[in-house]
């Protein structure tokens, strides 16, 4: 049975996304670092955003017996992970405070959660209206 997301959790889902991508790239704005590290940065949460967005569109489509290859879900997968991995790599080696490197960590993971939950929701209404149409 199909249940659409509410307004609330559309609501709480984009101001994830929202407050997780601004506050990041405010630290980011604000930090004392280089250019290059910035860039860095940046780099991997967008690179993180787009990889979860891609990953719960295989995963729905696979729940729906829409064909993904293995090799693109794999690449999913990879790159998702790729993407942490790359934050952790990058906070690990940084000079920067305790303090600092956990709100990076929990501003990626805000962010990531919420493209994950946009993305569904946007997949559920589109859902919601195709099955209305018909």
């Amino acid at each position: 049975m199909y249940q659409k997301p509410s307004a609330a959790f559309i609501a709480a889902s984009w101001i994830a996304l929202g407050t997780g991508m601004i506050g990041y790239l405010i630290g980011l704005f604000r930090a004392d670092m280089l250019l290059n590290e910035k860039g860095y940065y940046f780099t991997v949460l967008m690179f993180g955003l787009f990889a979860v967005v891609s990953l719960q569109k295989s995963v729905r489509d696979r729940l729906e017996n829409i064909p993904v290859t293995d090799l693109y879900y794999g690449i999913c997968w990879f790159a998702t992970i790729l993407s942490i991995v790359l934050l952790i790599v990058g906070l690990w080696n940084a000079t920067l405070l305790p303090s600092e490197k956990g709100f990076y960590a929990f501003s990626f993971l805000l962010s990531i959660f919420g493209a994950i939950t946009v993305q569904k929701n946007t997949r559920d209404s589109q859902a919601r209206d195709t099955n209305s149409q018909q």
